[in-house]
């Protein structure tokens, strides 16, 4: 941001015996970046001044010379929650991601034809297409819509470079017309590498259609696709612009696909929300029934769809944002995704990724009873809630050697640390290094004694 005309910099060296070390700010004069001395002044009565956040120091040693560039990235996106998002009235799809007011009055304002690239999943299309290709029209916008079939099957580069090869036809501006994407996860997940890829980076919007997407893939920053039969083997962390949420969408997803979303609901709520927890024990059925469409007239239930998302996206954001990199790799948005990504990717297309999330949860709460973290009752509350919100909590190909092979992967994803999330209570959670793999083993056996019998695939 912009700085004072003149400039004092303290000087700071430090370094080992023999060796001298120098530390540099960069600052812009007249369009052009040069380094100085933290002992410098700069006088300039006429140009603007500007000082990065950005450091270098330089180290000289026994001849050679090394330098260190330390900088930081700013992000900043959106999540909105919104109504009616293809009505052509609300330009939230079109606008909605500038934050700038001067610029989106500007926007609002301009008279030149708007341009959009869209990504939308062929089953979203087969629903929607209309109404966003009307939306689009209403609004003077020339779009080009390319509809796909997006699932964990086709989660591949040569569908990234598909869609690639079509911007690249399409033409887009790199700032000013950012690449949106309508689905589901999977979806999203495609397209978001795409645009991170394309150019180095061009913009994109998310427009979830699911519920899992609605409160997962939305709302953080990566995107990946899998590789050589591993899940999201290959990615990135870019976050959209912005991300628009509309419940409406999730009026025509069938039943098991909002139980599937539920799935990282409890997740969640298990790791460190007990009111959603509660939440999920007492409206779980009402929200299937109603697939999270608002109905405040039932005194019963208030607006439970309403709160539970918002609870949900709310302490997703609050565990992503101040760790979007994933430079600390102790996190408990990972529970539930220890065993699962090796189930998923065995059982492809047999159970959905809520569903192997869950089963890796169910597995999870067994080992934390056994380690004396949760009592029987707690144990039975959680369970009782999976299986009412329609969840499996056990499956046939999830075998010990199964379990074993996962946590060995997970060994070398988690830099030789286990890493494991586990809840310490309804609500509460933290993180150990130090389970055993006889404690493993008898959780295990534990978990399908009083499960197998639960779950359809039994």
């Amino acid at each position: 941001m912009p700085q004072s005309k003149e400039i004092f910099l303290a000087d700071s060296k430090s370094g080992t015996k023999g060796s001298k070390q120098t530390d540099f700010q960069l600052v812009r004069v007249k369009n052009t970046w040069c380094r100085i001395k933290k002992d410098e002044t700069i006088h300039d009565a006429e140009n603007e001044i500007v000082v990065s956040q950005a450091k270098i120091s330089e180290t000289v040693s026994d001849g050679e010379v090394s330098w260190t560039v330390e900088t930081p990235i700013y992000l900043c996106y959106k999540v909105v929650e919104t109504r009616g998002l293809l009505d052509p009235s609300n330009k939230t799809l079109l606008y909605g991601h500038i934050r700038d007011p001067k610029e989106l009055e500007r926007a609002l304002h301009n008279k030149e034809a708007q341009r959009r690239f869209i990504v939308i999943d062929k089953t979203v299309d087969d629903l929607y297409g209309t109404a966003v290709r009307e939306y689009f029209e209403a609004n003077l916008v020339q779009c080009k819509i390319l509809s796909l079939t997006t699932t964990e099957e086709t989660k591949s580069m040569d569908l990234v470079l598909d869609i690639l090869q079509e911007v690249q036809i399409f033409g887009i501006d790199r700032r000013a017309e950012p690449i949106i994407a309508i689905g589901g996860g999977a979806c999203l997940d495609i397209v978001g590498l795409a645009a991170s890829l394309y150019r180095r980076r061009t913009p994109y919007i998310r427009v979830p259609t699911t519920l899992l997407s609605y409160v997962d893939a939305s709302v953080g920053a990566k995107n990946g696709v899998n590789f050589l039969q591993c899940k999201n083997k290959l990615g990135s962390y870019v976050p959209p612009v912005a991300t628009f949420l509309d419940r409406a969408f999730l009026k025509t997803v069938p039943r098991q696909h909002i139980s599937n979303g539920l799935g990282e609901i409890l997740k969640m709520a298990l790791m460190k929300h007990k009111g959603l927890f509660d939440l999920l024990k007492s409206h779980g059925k009402f929200l299937l029934d109603t697939k999270f469409q608002s109905h405040s007239g039932l005194v019963d239930h208030g607006d439970a769809a309403l709160k539970t998302t918002r609870i949900a996206i709310e302490t997703m954001l609050e565990e992503l944002a101040p760790n979007l990199w994933e430079d600390d790799l102790n996190r408990l948005v990972d529970f539930g995704h220890l065993i699962s990504p090796e189930l998923e990717m065995r059982v492809l297309p047999t159970l959905m990724h809520g569903e192997a999330v869950n089963i890796d949860m169910a597995f999870m709460t067994y080992l934390s009873h056994v380690k004396g973290f949760l009592s029987d009752s707690e144990k039975a509350h959680i369970i009782q809630c999976m299986v009412a919100l329609e969840l499996p909590v056990w499956h046939k190909k999830c075998t010990w050697h199964l379990i074993k092979k996962a946590l060995t992967e997970r060994l070398k994803h988690s830099a030789g640390h286990m890493r494991m999330p586990l809840p310490t209570g309804l609500g509460t959670a933290d993180i150990f290094n130090d389970i055993s793999e006889e404690t493993l083993e008898r959780a295990y056996i534990l978990w399908t004694s009083e499960c197998k019998n639960t779950s359809a695939e039994a």
